[in-house]
């Protein structure tokens, strides 16, 4: 049984003693399996924007060791379920805001720029903090890496074309895959974000992506279908860096 907050905090009582508090709802796995996933193939339709200034947060991430509802607040409706794995990889969100035991987390879910509510009191979570940032930079062509606040790279990349533009916002690394088919990346770093235009890349769900290019060509360009194409120093460095890393393009 997954357990799942209802009410919205503790009332006093007429003799002015304070209320226990309200009783958590059971919810069965079916009910839970019944809400549409929380992941990059996802779309929660009634999922909170990020309405946060793109340069906060980010510092904690959190990984849910079990399956999880995602809430549209704290207490609040259940919107979601958020898997433990995300495209082969441990699912690690970086949290925007935190309040007890419960997380404000970006979503990997359509529509682009989602956030949820989720606690660990649905499930064991475990916390990490992350001293790295990723900065794009659409106008000047510039991806930046930052540690605890210094630039520790900085690349000149390709971004989307104005057909279809790399989508602006607050995201994050979500998962790290070893190109098998394609031959034009070593890796791939899908973001938690998407195309604003197109519906699939190839047979995927147009997840926006950070990967490299076989020649120079693109740098400096807007040719893509709205990944960020970077050079092989670049991906060099941005493997190293944790999942649920904050991206922040502008």
């Amino acid at each position: 049984m997954i357990l799942l907050a209802t009410g919205c905090g503790r009332d006093a009582t007429d003799d002015g003693a304070e209320a226990p508090p309200p009783a958590r709802q059971t919810v069965d796995l079916a009910g839970l399996a019944a809400l549409p996933e929380a992941t990059t193939f996802g779309v929660v339709d009634s999922a909170p924007s990020d309405a946060a200034p793109a340069d906060s947060g980010g510092d904690l991430v959190i990984h849910p060791e079990d399956e999880l509802p995602v809430y549209d607040s704290q207490d609040g409706e259940v919107i979601a379920r958020l898997p433990a794995t995300q495209l082969g990889s441990p699912t690690w969100l970086p949290v925007i805001e935190q309040e007890d035991d419960w997380y404000h987390v970006l979503l990997p879910s359509r529509p682009s720029n989602s956030t949820g509510w989720v606690t660990s009191a649905d499930g064991t979570v475990t916390e990490a903090t992350n001293a790295f940032r990723v900065i794009v930079d659409v106008d000047e062509f510039s991806l930046a890496v930052v540690e605890s606040g210094t630039e520790i790279g900085r690349w000149t990349v390709g971004v989307g074309s104005s057909e279809a533009p790399t989508p602006l916002g607050r995201t994050f690394l979500l998962a790290s895959i070893e190109e098998t088919v394609s031959e034009f990346s070593r890796y791939t770093l899908p973001l938690g974000t998407h195309s604003e235009v197109l519906d699939t890349y190839a047979d995927g769900p147009a997840t926006v992506a950070i990967h490299g290019w076989p020649d120079e060509t693109p740098f400096g360009t807007e040719t893509s279908d709205g990944c960020i194409r970077v050079p092989d120093v670049a991906m060099d460095l941005l493997l190293t860096l944790p999942l649920g890393t904050v991206v922040e393009i502008r």
